[in-house]
């Protein structure tokens, strides 16, 4: 601790005598400024409890100076709250004193002009500016009576803490007060070295259901969404920082603001909104000495204020993150298929006619400035409100604790929603619609409609009965064949494999959560279920040849069934397989991180010495090869099934390569790694090749080139140089060959010796391209969509990777029957002949580019 001693000796005296005579319960304090004790640039104040400090300070390397606040027993010199941040001392002799009037006043290098003043407009006398060990700066009266209560917070004449800076510390209020008329709120510093008001601010709007707003020159970034009496709906990490710091938020008459508390009074924590445009909250480590970030936003994509448009929900699990509720649809379908969703989404029936509502769980209301709240009526009652009322659109609880109380009615367009899952919080919401949508929702119509919910639940139990009767025989079957797996599988026991595999599956299940440039990266260990082989073995009937799928150069898959009764395909790598331990450890890496609909999910796997086993999801109607490519089975294909399936696979790609934490390239993407389920629908399987790709980078080399012949782009085949455009390229030929029925790789007509791509872009270029078509896909009833579809592959096969389009311009072409396509160049044949050698007398059967590490596909299903 400093102290300082002032040079005028007269002056000392007279302090004295001021502090025996006026002041005597502030001896040796040294926390005040008083009438006679003003402060200068060398010196300070520092709180009794020395936590925090105020005096002069120059940011970076500046001649420009202001007086702070900061936390004194903190190394790092960190503002928590600037005075004059917009008006600087342009030297370092200015004088922060009393004045005459009582005010706080910061006077220039010339001591004449005010710089800053607590600007009190009724003149006092008797007053003290003390810093407490909260971090308030406060100017309050003196009793010359020594009455204690002169003290206390209700005898606060001004007080730094309703007027912050960038920071919002404990005890703080952020919000509105009746009696100052002031609406507390945080502005980021302009810079690291500029604390003079920023672009950026945190804002609590008091208008209908609060809630905070971050804002960048007053345009909405980032919404916290209103406070349901636990936490803000939009911030659902609130609800996990309980054994730290507690949250208040106060909604009356008088006030409303929110504010927060800390446990520990030896803890520092720090809300700031930083001069990058980005909420952070900060906790002090003693250990380390450093701020360690606990908390910030915006953290992803649905934390962007109106990301997903009106009545748009966004979900970061899903793919697009952003989705219309039952009853509406995309306002501007090929921005929406673009992955644009800021247009949102409108109402596809009108209301007002036996309308219902759609239960949406674990949402972040809506904007809520202009919602009508009443905290005394039940749900039930709001419910009836809303429907009396064509104009309500939505109602829910303003408070969730004991139960759900109060009401608030939306009737405006729903803005800004947001989906959680279950574990993290939301709450639920009431959307109305119209009765059809509701129907085919399969939500019940009215919340009180109790012979539904009776019949409903009665279905539900006579269903769970069956179910555990099934369950019992399949157990008792399932019982009686282990007995005769045993007999014929060598296994070792239970223990020890499982703790084989788990020390197995770690070391393959390690995969960089964070990737920079330096080429470091965190690490974090994958929850894939892990399976014995005797239970793979069981439910496969040994493997038997009966269950067998299909088979590859990788090995065989088999088709399973796991005690619960759940269908599986084992994938069994063979010992021999070119797809060895990497490939294997590469699959488990990704695939298992990947969730999205067009893509096959991984259930689990299994390591047991020299097996390599993954065990994913069943699909019924196995690989599109299997069917595409067989004469007996294409016409199961009608053209809308083959369109559906390109849009499917274009939509998995897309999320691969943009929507997914990491950027994927597949690098083997064919017909015989397309499953389709039932219901005819695509999902990319096989990323025992996949690579990573991180931050900005578009391209990659490898010398170990891997893929399957008729796929490959020429970049990659012949310079191993691969990219997205690497996939897109593949996603062309299969394009064609969806459309076609024909292999790319096999493929000849006549006597040209022209390849499937050679074949397409011969048709093209002479205007029949519709000859292309399969004729097993039966009548069309436009011919639009297959014309499209050949421009479209033709447009992802061109030689040059820069001329390919990306996916998400693919999925708008698409979609759209509005879009002009340019014109396709020349494709890359790679495995083909140009038109001008296809009259050469060789009789060779295919020019093929030579290629490593190539695997050639046999598989009918997995």
């Amino acid at each position: 601790m400093s102290y300082f001693i002032r040079p005028r000796f007269f002056l000392f005296l007279f302090s004295i005598f001021i502090s025996l005579v006026f002041l005597p319960n502030f001896a040796n304090s040294l926390d005040l400024i008083t009438p006679t004790e003003p402060l200068t640039k060398n010196q300070t104040i520092v709180s009794s409890g020395e936590n925090f400090e105020l005096g002069f300070f120059s940011p970076g390397n500046s001649n420009i100076w202001y007086v702070g606040i900061w936390y004194k027993k903190i190394p790092e010199k960190t503002i928590v709250w600037v005075a004059n941040r917009d008006n600087p001392l342009r030297n370092s002799s200015g004088l922060l004193k009393i004045g005459e009037d009582g005010n706080i006043q910061l006077l220039n290098e010339a001591k004449e002009s005010v710089i800053w003043s607590s600007n009190l407009s009724s003149a006092t006398t008797n007053t003290v500016a003390q810093l407490l060990d909260s971090g308030n700066f406060v100017l309050r009266y003196v009793d010359v009576n020594l009455n204690q209560s002169a003290a206390e917070e209700d005898n606060y004449l001004w007080q730094s803490f309703d007027y912050p800076t960038d920071t919002l510390l404990p005890g703080m209020k952020l919000g509105w007060d009746a009696k100052s008329g002031l609406n507390r709120h945080l502005t980021a510093w302009r810079n690291a070295d500029d604390p003079s008001s920023g672009d950026y601010s945190f804002v609590l709007d008091i208008d209908g259901f609060p809630e905070i707003f971050l804002m960048d020159n007053g345009v909405k970034l980032y919404r916290s969404g209103p406070w349901n009496g636990l936490r803000f709906s939009g911030v659902p990490e609130m609800e996990a920082t309980g054994p730290v710091m507690d949250f208040l938020f106060v909604m009356n008459k008088s006030e409303v603001y929110y504010s927060f508390e800390l446990h520990n009074s030896s803890l520092y924590s720090r809300l700031v909104v930083n001069y990058s445009g980005s909420l952070q909250r900060f906790t002090w480590i003693a250990d380390s000495q450093i701020w360690n970030l606990f908390w910030y936003a915006k953290k992803d994509q649905c934390d962007a204020y109106k990301e997903c448009g009106d009545f748009g929900i966004c979900d970061t699990n899903a793919s697009p993150v952003c989705e219309c509720m039952n009853g509406f649809e995309p306002k501007n379908p090929q921005a929406w298929y673009l992955r644009d969703g800021s247009n949102g989404c409108v109402r596809m029936h009108k209301l007002c006619e036996n309308d219902g509502f759609l239960t949406l769980n674990y949402m972040k209301l809506p904007e809520s400035s202009t919602t009508f709240v009443n905290t005394s009526m039940s749900l039930a009652d709001c419910e009836k409100m809303c429907l009396k009322n064509c104009s309500c659109t939505a109602y829910s609880n303003t408070n969730i604790t004991g139960g759900g109380s109060g009401c608030a009615i939306w009737t405006t367009d729903l803005l800004d929603m947001r989906q959680y899952s279950s574990a993290e919080g939301g709450q639920d919401l009431y959307v109305r619609v119209a009765a059809s949508d509701l129907d085919q929702a399969g939500n019940v119509g009215s919340r009180n409609d109790k012979t539904k919910r009776i019949t409903m639940i009665a279905g539900i139990s006579v269903g769970i009965l069956v179910m555990l009767t099934i369950t019992s025989l399949c157990f008792a079957r399932n019982r009686m064949k282990t007995q005769n797996v045993q007999r014929n599988t060598t296994t070792l026991d239970n223990k020890g494999l499982r703790e084989r595999s788990q020390d197995l599956l770690l070391k393959a299940s390690v995969i960089p959560s964070k990737i920079d440039y330096s080429g470091e990266s965190t690490t974090e260990e994958l929850e894939l279920p892990l399976f014995d082989f005797s239970t793979v073995a069981l439910a496969t009937d040994n493997f038997s040849a009966a269950n067998k799928l299909g088979q590859g150069g990788f090995g065989s898959v088999y088709k399973g069934m796991l005690e619960e009764g759940q269908e599986v395909a084992v994938k069994r790598l063979s010992k021999n397989s070119g797809q060895g331990i990497e490939e294997f450890k590469n699959e488990v890496r990704l695939i298992a991180r990947l969730q999205h609909r067009n893509l096959v999910r991984l259930l689990g796997c299994c390591i047991d010495m020299e097996e390599k086993i993954l065990i994913y999801e069943y699909m019924e109607n196995k690989s599109l090869d299997s069917i595409l490519f067989n004469k007996e089975r294409s016409s199961l294909l009608h053209w809308q099934s083959r369109f559906n399936i390109i849009c499917g696979i274009a939509r998995g790609l897309l999320y691969l390569h943009q929507d997914s934490r990491f950027r994927i390239i597949h690098r083997d993407l064919k017909a015989s790694n397309i499953l389709l389920d039932k219901e005819m629908n695509p999902k990319i399987s096989d990323f025992g090749m996949a690579r990573i790709f991180g931050g900005d980078q578009t391209e990659a080399n490898t010398r170990r080139v891997v893929g399957t012949y008729g796929y490959m782009s020429p970049e990659y085949a012949m310079d191993g140089v691969f990219s997205i455009k690497s996939d897109v390229f593949s996603f062309g030929v299969l394009v064609l060959e969806i459309v076609s029925g024909k292999k790319n790789r096999g493929f000849y007509h006549m006597n040209n010796q022209l390849n499937l791509l050679a074949h397409a872009w011969k048709l093209w270029r002479e205007g029949r391209g519709l000859e292309l078509m399969d004729a097993s896909a039966g009548e069309l009833k436009s011919t639009f969509e297959v014309m499209r579809c050949i421009q479209v592959g033709l447009l992802c096969v061109q030689e040059q990777a820069e001329d390919r389009p990306n996916m998400a311009t693919v999925l708008l072409m698409l979609s759209s029957e509005s879009a002009l396509l340019p014109q396709p160049k020349h494709p890359g044949f790679c495995l083909g002949r140009r038109p001008h050698d296809t009259s050469s007398s060789s009789s060779k059967q295919d020019e093929s580019c030579t290629v490593n590490q190539v695997t050639v596909t046999m598989l009918d299903g997995r």
